[in-house]
């Protein structure tokens, strides 16, 4: 754990510090990534988790609108900027060693590439998997027949 983190230990409530050192302090990790969870701002429910570079969270941090990094795609990934499903930031906080964040947006539409409110729809359940909601839009209709 960083030196920034463990002094925030028993910083009092509402000290400050500037972002930059924090910022600095991030334990991103061998790729420069960090786990980023988006939990909808006024319902509390989680949403998804993709990855964040120091880019992408400067992006997020300035514009309000949320921006993750995609491995698959090897660059900034704009959320919403193909099915139009956007997040838009409404806070972010590090967790304790600073090596993940949490995210509370204002969701439009599914958050989930199955069109889905969530990603988190498979339940683990005894010795099954249980499929717990419906899409709210087509796949086909958000990206296209591919």
């Amino acid at each position: 754990m960083s030196d920034t983190f463990k002094a925030l230990e028993r910083a009092p409530r509402d000290s400050r510090a500037p972002l930059a050192g924090i910022l600095d302090a991030i334990r991103f990790n061998a790729d420069g990534l960090i786990p980023a969870i988006a939990q909808q701002h006024d319902s509390g429910e989680v949403l998804m988790m993709a990855w964040m570079n120091r880019e992408a969270l400067e992006e997020t941090l300035r514009t309000g609108r949320v921006c993750y990094w995609s491995r698959s795609r090897g660059r900034l990934w704009r959320k919403g900027e193909s099915s139009g499903q956007q997040q838009h930031l409404k806070g972010a906080a590090l967790d304790c060693d600073g090596d993940t964040l949490l995210l509370q947006v204002a969701q439009t539409g599914p958050a989930c590439h199955s069109g889905r409110r969530s990603c988190f729809y498979v339940a683990l359940e005894g010795d099954e998997a249980r499929v717990t909601s419906e899409p709210l839009i087509d796949p086909d209709a958000l990206y296209g027949k591919g």
